[in-house]
């Protein structure tokens, strides 16, 4: 496992010919209900916060870093709509409003959180630093990569399958490379900082999750996972094997089981943490003094 900020390794530079991803594998859907890398991380972290997102899907308030994620991811998955000689950061930064514009005719309450901006004229000071924000995190993406080198396979590829024993596992991956041999790299991009070496594993969980996935649709363990994290400039690349593949599916197995019996039982018991800080479903948390809304009737 490999930090640091050096342009990417040549191995796995994509020439176009090569940028083509085959059909899914077409399999039956399960009953169980699917589980995404994020709602495991949910579970993992508090059962009930995944109840309040999964099963109550209680409405959540944006958060301006959010919200710039998803405007930078939007602008990083269309800069490779461009012609190679056209992928610069001028050209990126360039994008980021017209992105942040079409977020919010998507999804209007985003603007609550600039209101001087939709009810006034002109661009509202806060706006205008946040945009900003979002740009600084562009240009650092070039500090890392070259993207005038690489053509993805995919960008933002549902992948998703059924496994033995109704386990339905699916997610989205930001970014797939693949070499002209056949290997494959799974990026993903994260507009926070990089964890410490304690919370290294769980950010490794959902990349493994996704290499667990790619590796039973195609046959092909992915040669590296690599996490780019825009906040403080740093790359973490692991390259899994079949042994960290099969724990991995070890380990969501016995998380799916851990929720169903939940559903089952109702019990959905909170997990307080350092995360509860930020929880937006305080005021319902037991362990705060509040009540859980009932359980919706299935």
């Amino acid at each position: 496992m490999t930090t640091g900020v050096p342009q990417l390794e040549s191995a796995l530079v994509v020439p176009p010919a090569a940028a083509q991803v085959t059909d899914p594998v077409t399999v039956p859907l399960s009953t169980r209900r699917p589980l995404s890398p994020s709602r495991a991380s949910d579970f993992m972290q508090c059962p009930l916060l995944f109840r309040f997102r999964t099963i109550d899907r209680l409405p959540e308030v944006p958060t301006p870093a959010a919200v710039r994620g998803t405007v930078v991811h939007a602008v990083l998955e269309r800069l490779f709509d461009l012609p190679a000689h056209e992928r610069t950061a001028e050209r990126a930064c360039s994008m980021v409003e017209d992105q942040w514009r079409e977020l919010l005719d998507r999804e209007p309450r985003v603007g609550g959180l600039f209101p001087e901006e939709t009810t006034g004229p002109g661009t509202a000071e806060g706006l205008a630093t946040w945009l900003a924000g979002a740009r600084r995190l562009l240009q650092r993406y070039f500090d890392l990569e070259d993207p005038t080198r690489l053509e993805p396979a995919a960008r933002e590829m549902p992948v998703e399958i059924d496994l033995t024993d109704g386990l339905h596992l699916r997610g989205i991956v930001d970014r797939l490379d693949v070499a002209p041999g056949g290997a494959m790299r799974v990026v993903d991009y994260k507009t926070g900082r990089a964890p410490s070496e304690l919370f290294e594993s769980k950010a490794l969980f959902q990349m493994r999750f996704y290499a667990l996935v790619l590796w039973r649709l195609r046959g092909e363990v992915p040669r590296l996972l690599q996490l780019v994290y825009l906040g403080s400039g740093d790359v973490l690349r692991y390259a899994p094997d079949e042994a960290d593949l099969l724990a991995t599916e070890r380990k969501v197995r016995a998380l799916s089981d851990a929720i169903e019996r939940n559903r089952a039982t109702g019990d959905w018991r909170p997990k307080p943490g350092r995360t509860c800080t930020w929880c937006d479903h305080k005021a319902l948390c037991p362990s705060f003094g509040g009540t859980p809304p009932p359980l919706p009737e299935v």
